[in-house]
Formats: C-alpha cells, structure tokens, sequence
C-alpha cells in the first residue's frame, strides 16, 4: 500500500476501487477483506466510547473519534459489527490523515464503483451512510474553527 498521507482523497478512492477489482465478482472475498480490514483497526479504547461519539443511524453501535494533527484529520471507529467496522476501515482509508477541507468537500465514488451499497442490507447502508455524514460534518467543523480563528 502506498504512503496515504501524501495520496488526495481521490488517489485513495482510486486505491480501493483497485483493490476491490482484484476480488473479482466473489461477494464473500469482499465480505472477508472487510472483516480483515475491521480486525486491523487499532483499538479504539473505552475513553472514547461516548454518547458523544456514538453515530446515530447504524444499527449497530459504533463510535467516530477524530482529531486533527498537523492540519490532517485523523479518525478511530469502534463497533460491536465486524462487517460495519470493516466499512468504517474502508472510510477511514480514504479519509484519514487526509486534510480536514478535502474530506468536508470529498464526493465519494468509491462506494459505488465497488458495489458496495448493493452488497449491504439497508440497515448497513443506512450505516455507511451516518457514518460518511459523521466525518464530513466532523471536517466541515474543524474548517469553520480554523476559519474563525484567523479571522
């Protein structure tokens, strides 16, 4: 894999489209990779398991935190759903490190150039979905922020 930091959002996108693409059409490989890539994601810890960092809108139960370091937004997920967890990998793939005005304006191809959605159950679409607003919003945020405070 390639240094993501210095990737744009889209070089990133492109990464995962290319990487789904070498799956072929095996839907259980896709589900197999995504549980992977949940299982690589570093532990989250119980201090960030808020009601503040809970995403409303997935069945499941799953946790956003986010910080920015060095003008680049960085992201951490918890969830009790493996295949939500590996999504959430997926997002923070494309978003994560990347700066916080590129992930509030990023359009999102990826997810439908892969099959995502129509691989999902509509609860767990309704998932990906809270969970790509919960970053964009999270980003848009520190923007406003950083925008005031050079005003």
């Amino acid at each position: 894999m390639s240094d993501l930091q210095s990737m744009t959002v889209n070089e990133r996108q492109d990464e995962v489209i290319s990487e789904f693409e070498e799956m072929g059409a095996d839907g259980m490989q896709k589900y197999e990779y995504l549980i992977n890539l949940g299982h690589q994601l570093p532990a989250f810890g119980d201090k960030h398991m808020t009601e503040e960092n809970k995403i409303k809108g997935c069945q499941s139960s799953v946790w956003l935190h986010s910080y920015v370091e060095d003008e680049r937004i960085f992201f951490q997920v918890e969830s009790d759903s493996a295949i939500i967890k590996g999504i959430a990998g997926l997002l923070i793939k494309v978003f994560s490190g990347a700066p916080p005005v590129d992930v509030a304006n990023a359009e999102l191809y990826f997810i439908e150039e892969v099959g995502l959605q129509k691989h999902l159950s509509p609860t767990r679409s309704n998932g990906l979905q809270a969970m790509v607003r919960e970053m964009k919003l999270r980003a848009e945020d520190y923007v406003t922020r950083a925008t005031k405070s050079r005003e």
